[in-house]
This record gives C-alpha cells, structure tokens and sequence, in this order.
C-alpha cells in the first residue's frame, strides 16, 4: 500500500471514487422502496378495491426483485435495472393495484431527484471541481 500525503501510516486512506456513495444511496433506496412496498400490500385489503392474489403475486415479486437489485448497484448496468423496477412497480400498480400508483409515483420523484444527483456529480467530477478533487 503506497502512502499518501497528509494520511498517517498505517490509515487507510479515504475513497477516491464518489460514485461509489451514490451506489450505496441507490442500493439503500431500493431496500426503503421493497419495505414500502411490502409493508403497503399488508394493509391494502382494507383500504384498496379490486386486488387480487395475482396482483399480490406480482408486486410482491417485484419487491424482492427491488432486494435483489440492491446487489448489483456496483455493476454498470445496476441503475438501469433499477429504473427498470420503477416502471415496472408503475406499470403493476396501474394493472393490479390502484392503491399503490400514489407510492410508486412518489418513488418515481425520488429516483428523479437521484439520477439528476448522480449526473451533477458526474459533472463535477470532470470538470474537477469536487471538494476531494482539491488541492489544499
């Protein structure tokens, strides 16, 4: 292990990549989301109309979907995957349960608001203008 400057010896010296704290945002997100999402579909019976077991079936399945995603945030494919389970969490709830558009919706907002996050920092990072990019 090389020293670097200003890092005591035997410190292990911070990250130098900052989209790897995004990934773990993203992964994390996804965790939230399956929760939200299971924990909805128990109290759905009293609330939603016209849910069935299929459509149970389907979003359950795509929380644990959502869980597994949380695994291949570090891959390059791993945000479009789980972009892809948005669409899909829309797409189920428009089918078979009404009562979760509104959750899938606000999570639609929060992936938005992460991927412009992502994409600022990306911008950043090129233009070399991170904190961790300066010189002291």
């Amino acid at each position: 292990m090389s020293q670097v400057p200003g890092v005591p010896e035997g410190v292990r010296p911070p990250p130098t990549d900052p989209m790897r704290g995004a990934r773990g945002v993203f992964a994390a997100t996804l965790i939230l989301e399956a929760i939200v999402v299971l924990l909805a579909l128990l109290v759905l019976p009293r609330f939603g109309t016209g849910s069935t077991a299929l459509g149970f079936g389907v979003v359950a399945g795509i929380a644990v979907v959502m869980i597994l995603a949380s695994g291949v945030q570090r891959r390059p494919w791993g945000i479009g995957a789980a972009l892809g389970l948005q669409v899909a969490l829309l797409v189920a709830a428009l089918v078979f349960l009404p009562s979760l558009v509104v959750i899938a919706a606000v999570f639609i907002v929060v992936w938005a608001v992460l991927v412009w996050m992502r994409r600022e920092v990306a911008r950043r990072m090129a233009a070399g203008t991170l904190p961790s990019q300066q010189q002291d």
